[in-house]
């Protein structure tokens, strides 16, 4: 199974798909799950693939040994003729996003390493922020760091902070215990969170320029391992 951890240095791409109704992110989780199971690609480690909750859409995770290797892909004449037209057919937009983890949380019940699964029950929260690249660094150096607060707040169990490659945003990849869960915890108030807390939000928000998110659970996975 895929794990989350900073320390690979693996690049990770996330291909964010918005449709307009449920009958279009069926559509596109068949066909890529067809694509990630033909997945034969050299320098790929992962893909994992999310079905979209709150907003109809999907999420693909996909992990390669290195940018190189993810260019060679996206040059090759099937990604081009193929591939990037059936995406364009199935989605009313399509994010391509190249990035890297930098930090990742988990709590202590969990063991040593983030492990996404359709195995497991996850409601998972992606958010992207956008931003400048000269404010990349700030606001990853305000919020990719550990949080003991977060520990004990119920149905917290991850989140990892990537870096977009290019500077011009950051992702937020989160697991929680249920829905339930995470939205007792987004809609909490604001002072009831430590005053620290408070502080780093109150920057992240001037630093960021853009905030989208969606929830999702994992519905399928499959790595190089498994031949």
């Amino acid at each position: 199974m895929p794990f989350i951890n900073p320390d690979d240095g693996y690049l990770t791409v996330f291909n964010i798909f918005e449709t307009e109704n449920r009958d279009g992110q069926a559509r596109v989780l068949d066909a890529m799950r067809e694509i990630i199971d033909g997945a034969t690609y050299p320098g790929w480690i992962s893909s994992t693939l999310h079905a979209g909750q709150d907003l109809p859409g999907t999420a693909n995770y996909i992990q390669w040994r290195s940018l190189a290797d993810l260019e060679a892909r996206y040059a090759g004449e099937r990604f081009q003729r193929r591939t990037v037209p059936l995406f364009n057919e199935l989605a009313t937009s399509v994010k391509l996003l190249r990035t890297e983890a930098v930090f990742a949380q988990r709590h202590p019940s969990l063991g040593a390493v983030t492990e996404i699964s359709p195995a497991r029950d996850d409601y998972t929260v992606i958010l992207i922020f956008g931003m400048e690249p000269a404010n990349q660094h700030g606001f990853l150096d305000t919020l990719a760091r550990p949080d003991g607060w977060l520990l004990e707040v119920p149905g917290y169990r991850s989140h990892t902070y990537l870096r977009g490659i290019d500077g011009t945003f950051v992702i937020n990849y989160a697991q929680w215990a249920s829905k339930d869960d995470y939205d007792r915890f987004h809609t909490l108030p604001e002072d009831a969170r430590p005053a620290d807390v408070q502080k780093g939000r109150v920057l992240a928000r001037e630093l960021a320029t853009s905030r989208s998110a969606n929830t999702y659970r994992v519905v399928h996975t499959r790595s190089a391992q498994d031949g």
